[in-house]
């Protein structure tokens, strides 16, 4: 039963090593992952923008940032990581850089100004627009909130939200679901490598626990002497 226990003890202790190797694994590859997604973001040169005080600005102005940041936390219910966004490191690398600079591009385009030029006078829903030129404030209105068959809103969509701005969207949102994702990575080596330990040391308690009993000797002065008298005779045999 001790060798038993003693063996499982090993095992174990050898299963808990592969899964500290597998974590260890899991975190040199989200390392590379991470400094990959630096270099990348490094090469595009995008960077965040903040004043002498640490804080953010938008086209100079902090109170531009901040309606950039309402966009983000209340309309879109983003959870910003405040720790993410350091003014020491600006280019756009983390999660909470990545969605801060998507909602920029969203909140100009949302609060923009297109104009719009008609050639000639078209009619809409008995309505004429004569040929001439027409400013229109988009006025927080996304991609499908248009009337793409008016002549104005038409054209006005097209121009507000075009290829590039969706372009660009498209390319954070992926550089935030990287982010994420190299987040769970880290996470999941974590969550490795703490199986692997624990097991580890259940394999060393068993295999403690599986050490064979020491023998104790006697001290020769504790032992009890019986005197001769009471001391059982056994008959001889007949």
């Amino acid at each position: 039963m001790i060798n038993r226990l003693r063996g499982l003890g090993i095992v174990l202790g050898l299963i808990g090593f592969a899964f500290i190797i597998a974590g260890g694994f899991a975190f040199m590859k989200v390392q590379e992952g991470q400094a990959s997604l630096r270099s990348f973001s490094a090469a595009q040169g995008v960077e965040l923008t903040y004043n002498e005080d640490g804080q953010l600005v938008d086209r100079g102005e902090t109170e531009g940032a901040q309606a950039i940041m309402g966009l983000l936390t209340d309309d879109w219910a983003y959870p910003v990581v405040a720790a993410e966004l350091d003014p020491a490191d600006p280019v756009v690398n983390t999660g909470s850089e990545y969605m801060y600079q998507m909602a920029t591009v969203s909140y100009h385009t949302l609060h923009g100004t297109q104009t719009i030029v008609l050639d000639e006078d078209v009619e809409y829903n008995g309505e004429m627009f004569k040929a001439g030129t027409y400013e229109f404030a988009v006025d927080g209105r996304y991609w499908n909130d248009f009337d793409r068959e008016h002549p104005i809103e038409g054209i006005a969509r097209e121009q507000a939200w075009s290829g590039t701005a969706h372009g660009l969207i498209a390319e954070l949102g992926v550089g935030t679901v990287t982010h994420s994702a190299l987040q769970m990575g880290l996470g999941l080596a974590g969550i490795l490598a703490g199986l692997g330990l624990t097991i580890i040391l259940a394999g060393l308690g068993l295999v403690w626990a599986g050490r064979a009993p020491v023998q104790t000797a006697v001290p020769a002065a504790s032992r009890i002497a019986v005197p001769a008298a009471e001391r059982i005779k056994v008959p001889a045999s007949v």
